[in-house]
């Protein structure tokens, strides 16, 4: 009888364990929620920022050969 309640208890005790750290976790992915939700990643830029029209300069030819070494050279 003692050994059925030695296991009872360590049941409880793994279970309260995993209540509590199901429950910490929850509340942590909330408040990570909370303090993005007001990020505005695509407002546009206030101050003086300049804006890129192209990424080629010079006299280059925009025909699809250059665009695509251009894209393999830089990624972009």
């Amino acid at each position: 009888m003692r050994q059925a309640m030695k296991v009872m208890f360590d049941v409880v005790k793994v279970f309260i364990l995993f209540v509590g750290c199901t429950l910490l976790f929850y509340f942590a992915i909330l408040w990570v929620n909370e303090e993005y939700q007001n990020y505005h990643r695509y407002d546009k830029p206030t101050g003086e920022s300049v804006e890129e029209v192209s990424g080629m300069h010079g006299s280059v030819a925009n025909n699809w050969m250059d665009r695509v070494i251009f894209f393999y050279e830089n990624g972009e």
